[in-house]
């Protein structure tokens, strides 16, 4: 079957779920990493697809159908140019992230120290970080030896050194040592906000790394600020990817927790994302 043909299909058979622009993004995605073309390519050399090309294509096309990540389909992504494997272990890595990471690089792009990420899922945060700081040594926690797999994974396919442990941050009364930057992308969905989601990501990623409950949603916030406020060295800094809906909650509560310097940034997106705090 000729390419040109079955993308028409293709198209045909989404159209109904998502929008063109999405539609054409997962073509795109699917064309290249079956076929190793990109669009340019495949415009000036038409393609025939062979039966095993076009099993591939209909395979993704029913898991698109039920609305899976395409990320979780090709079992990898993109993190700040960076390759990383996924599965429904660990949620897919997000723009918005990478604005946090870049905040980071861009305070720290000289750092000589040690680095914290708590809750590190694929390790995209620590991975960045390590290639990006060259002299950081980086460690990363997390409670899920499966997320951890994969990061390690992920580690190795990057070439960075990090150091992953697993740990429950809610049952950790110290940590192991001072850090020139702590860094946590923690659960902060809270169950009320369930209907507002989008069922690729309610029925796929893992909500160990989403939800809290409405009835302590800053849960993680809390320690984990807390044993920042007690390891951060002088001149460092704690960063948190946050809940929009909770930004004025999160600065009070680290405000409470003493810390002087707090600054809430925006997304790409222009919500209430990120925040930085510093003794």
């Amino acid at each position: 079957m000729q390419l040109n043909k079955y993308k028409n299909y293709f198209f045909n058979q989404l159209n109904a779920i998502y929008p063109e622009t999405e539609i054409s993004s997962f073509w795109s995605w699917l064309t290249e990493f079956y076929l190793n073309k990109t669009r340019i390519e495949l415009a000036l050399n038409p393609h025939q697809l062979t039966d095993e090309m076009k099993q591939n294509f209909d395979a993704a096309l029913n898991r698109l159908k039920n609305q899976e990540p395409i990320q979780y389909i090709l079992g990898e992504t993109y993190f700040m140019d960076y390759p990383f494997s996924v599965s429904q272990e660990v949620l897919i890595p997000r723009p918005e992230t990478e604005d946090l990471v870049r905040w980071i690089i861009e305070d720290y792009r000289e750092v000589d120290g040690y680095i914290l990420d708590i809750g590190t899922g694929s390790g995209c945060i620590a991975i960045a970080l390590e290639l990006s700081l060259g002299n950081a040594r980086v460690t990363a926690l997390d409670v899920s030896e499966k997320a951890l797999k994969i990061a390690k994974e992920n580690a190795k396919r990057n070439q960075a050194k990090v150091n992953f442990i697993k740990q429950d941050i809610l049952s950790t009364q110290a940590l192991n040592q001072n850090y020139q930057v702590i860094v946590s992308n923690p659960p902060y969905v809270r169950e009320l906000e369930r209907s507002k989601m989008q069922k690729n990501v309610l029925n796929y990623e893992p909500d160990l790394a989403l939800f809290v409950t409405d009835d302590s949603p800053l849960l993680f916030y809390d320690k984990i600020g807390r044993l920042a406020f007690r390891h951060l060295k002088k001149n460092g800094s704690l960063y948190f990817e946050i809940n929009e809906y909770l930004a004025k909650e999160t600065l009070d509560l680290l405000h409470k927790i003493g810390f002087k310097d707090v600054e809430l940034k925006k997304d790409l997106y222009g919500k209430d994302r990120m925040i930085k705090a510093s003794l």
